[in-house]
């Protein structure tokens, strides 16, 4: 009832478009990924072997497979009476180097559930509780993108400052939708109002730098393509420098994304959304999320302000 056959992410099912330069295959091979985590997280009886098998997918693409396995666990959990605790162990366990990936799961789970957005959030982290809405961004962007693509506002199960972190889960999908094509992507974030392309651009750059894989030429190309949105670009870029830090998957890849987009090495870009937490307030009118957000990009507004 659960399973999600390799199919559904498939690049023609999707609709997806462009997809040159072998980034086709790729993208379905991250789809295949995370339907074998998804899958192996029905099979297997325990998290330890669970565990066992995700270790076995190649480091480049590992992340993946703990997010797809943590969206099966989220949904196992929500349709046991009185709930499960398989995510939880699952974020205390083996699932800690990935948090990220495994949070952004979880909006996965509750995209396919009814029910609001909140119920999903509460027992997460207070600061990273907001990725489950950026994972439903994605989730929809990746599903049903026309719709959004020609102009349909959130679901309603979004609102306030959500819509945000919505459309930074949206832009994430986008570089998928796009077949990881530079100036697709820049037209398509272009079509949207401009209040919401800085969040747009903020997951692009997330996608861009974890999934990968723009050329040298391409990145650069991106870079200029954002614009004022730079620093939304390398705040994202930054992220995923940090999920893949944090998680010990930095490839030769990750170094030339963040070189461009960040102009830091990973560990450094890491580093910069590690520094954005300190005395991070959280009884502020706006999330301690969005905060954080803006320290990052005012470090990037300002790195590239002193290269001029």
């Amino acid at each position: 009832m659960l399973g999600i056959s390799p199919e559904a992410t498939g690049f023609d099912t999707r609709g997806f478009r462009g997809g040159g330069g072998g980034m086709r295959n790729r993208i379905e091979s991250i789809g295949s990924i995370f339907t074998q985590g998804y899958s192996a997280a029905l099979e297997e009886g325990d998290l330890k072997s669970l565990s066992s098998r995700l270790e076995q997918v190649d480091l480049e693409f590992r992340g993946f497979a703990y997010e797809g396995a943590a969206m099966a666990l989220a949904l196992l959990d929500r349709l046991t009476p009185f709930g499960g605790i398989r995510l939880r162990d699952f974020l205390e366990g083996s699932g800690a180097p990935h948090t990220y990936m495994v949070h952004v799961a979880v909006g996965w789970a509750a995209a396919r559930l009814p029910g609001k957005l909140e119920r999903a959030m509460k027992p997460l982290d207070p600061l990273l509780r907001w990725l489950v809405v950026d994972g439903f961004g994605f989730h929809e962007g990746f599903f049903r993108w026309p719709k959004y693509i020609e102009g349909q506002s959130p679901p309603r199960r979004v609102s306030g400052y959500a819509c945000r972190v919505f459309d930074q889960g949206f832009g994430r999908s986008l570089w998928f939708i796009e077949g990881g094509d530079p100036e697709r992507l820049r037209h398509t974030i272009d079509s949207f109002a401009p209040a919401r392309r800085g969040d747009l651009w903020s997951g692009a750059g997330l996608a861009i730098t974890y999934a990968g894989q723009a050329t040298p030429a391409g990145l650069q190309y991106l870079r200029a393509a954002a614009g004022s949105c730079q620093p939304q670009l390398a705040q994202g870029s930054a992220f995923a420098a940090k999920a893949r830090v944090r998680a010990g998957n930095v490839v030769p890849y990750t170094q030339e994304a963040c070189a461009v987009l960040c102009g830091l090495a990973p560990e450094a870009a890491a580093q910069v959304t590690d520094d954005a937490l300190e005395n991070l307030p959280t009884n502020q009118a706006e999330p301690a999320y969005e905060l954080w957000r803006r320290r990052i990009q005012q470090h990037f507004t300002q790195h590239q302000e002193s290269k001029r």
